[in-house]
């Protein structure tokens, strides 16, 4: 029982105590007067009920006072959630349902700053302590494990929510302009001459991180051998004149100012531009990965600011029937099984699959890929030789 819910039942313990007594009071009185012995109820006793009576009724409105203090000292609930740029247009839906319903089944106002950006930047501003997120939903489990490395996450955060910790899913999308005039339709396209590609950069970003292990895995994970998937890589990024700092920021640069031949994006990114007026066509390349997008609970900073239940408690509503339903309105694939076979029909198939453990797992793919002077960088020197 929470402090405020003891409080609330002192005053009425306390109320109907005084109500109690009052009454018996009265009761005595009522009976002594039938009983003519009239000289018992002297001014003096009289005196005296009265004064009984006001410290009772003073005593009443001073418990409800303490109890409603106590209860809007617990009111003012903050959590600060740190998460990958897309996300928001979700969170903006789902965070007013999970406040509404902490409010009905604990009478507690929940409050929430939110912050958005490459996922990367984002899990180095939360290990650097500039933002003391209380929540992480991020583009990538490797950005939460950098975070757990830095000691603020425990370690086995993936086995405390359902899905191994993946709340949201996605895949990659190719866009074009319209009619397509550079023959855009599978990933082996984007390394023909003359073709000028938008990314992020996987430095800061996690859509970024995605679309190189899309491009890698659509060779190593189809029959090519890892010099013809790095061949084939460093001409993908030969073509890419700008990196940008976060997948958002890619598509500004694309729709907005109208540069490049061909977006790289979350497919729920396109469909969403799509919805906001900006159509498109773009092609689910039928060899794809799935982009797993996981939360996690920071619980150095939730210990520290006194917040893990109610943290705890928003982590888990993003798993249930009616927060999955507001992610698959903005095209996330859900992960939820219920909401998943709502939804089924109005996502592209899929024909290869891969994930993060196609190629590795996390670990192997941060050393070989993205570390110090891994793959990425000596393409990045190979294409701006």
């Amino acid at each position: 029982m929470s402090k405020s819910q003891q409080l609330t039942q002192l005053s009425k313990f306390l109320t109907e105590g005084m109500q109690a007594y009052a009454l018996k009071t009265l009761q005595t009185i009522q009976l002594s007067y039938q009983h003519s012995i009239k000289s018992w109820l002297n001014r003096q006793t009289v005196q005296s009920f009265v004064s009984l009576f006001l410290i009772s009724a003073f005593l009443s409105i001073a418990v409800a006072s303490c109890s409603g203090s106590s209860s809007a000292s617990k009111n003012d609930v903050k959590l600060k959630i740190v998460s990958f740029s897309v996300t928001k247009a979700a969170h903006d839906q789902i965070i007013p349902k999970f406040v509404q319903k902490w409010k009905q089944e604990h009478n507690q106002n929940v409050t929430f700053e939110q912050s958005y950006g490459g996922s990367g930047a984002q899990a180095a501003a939360v290990i650097a302590g500039s933002q003391e997120a209380d929540i992480v939903h991020l583009a990538l489990p490797l950005d939460v494990s950098k975070i757990a490395l830095a000691g603020l996450i425990k370690s086995g955060w993936e086995t405390k929510a359902p899905r191994n910790g993946i709340v949201s899913k996605s895949v990659a999308a190719i866009v074009t302009r319209e009619g397509n005039p550079k023959g855009m339709n599978t990933w082996a396209d984007l390394a023909k001459d003359g073709v000028k590609v938008i990314a992020a950069n996987p430095k800061t970003s996690g859509i970024a991180i995605w679309e190189f292990l899309a491009f890698w895995g659509s060779v190593s994970l189809t029959g090519g051998d890892e010099a013809t998937a790095l061949d084939y890589v460093t001409k993908v990024y030969k073509n890419t004149p700008i990196l940008t700092k976060d997948a958002r920021e890619a598509s500004n640069l694309f729709f907005q100012q109208n540069q490049g031949d061909v977006l790289i994006n979350y497919e729920n990114e396109v469909i969403l531009a799509g919805k906001n007026g900006t159509k498109l066509p773009y092609v689910v390349p039928q060899v794809n990965i799935s982009i797993d997008n996981p939360v996690a609970v920071v619980d150095k900073n939730v210990d520290k600011h006194g917040t893990r239940e109610v943290a705890q408690a928003f982590v888990d509503f993003l798993y249930t029937t009616e927060a999955q339903r507001e992610f698959a309105k903005l095209q996330y694939r859900p992960v939820n099984p219920t909401v998943t076979q709502e939804v089924a029909l109005q996502y592209q198939p899929i024909k290869t699959l891969f994930t993060s453990q196609d190629l590795g797992g996390w670990d192997i793919i941060q050393k070989k890929f993205f570390g110090e002077g891994a793959i990425f960088d000596k393409l990045q020197a190979a294409s701006k030789a």
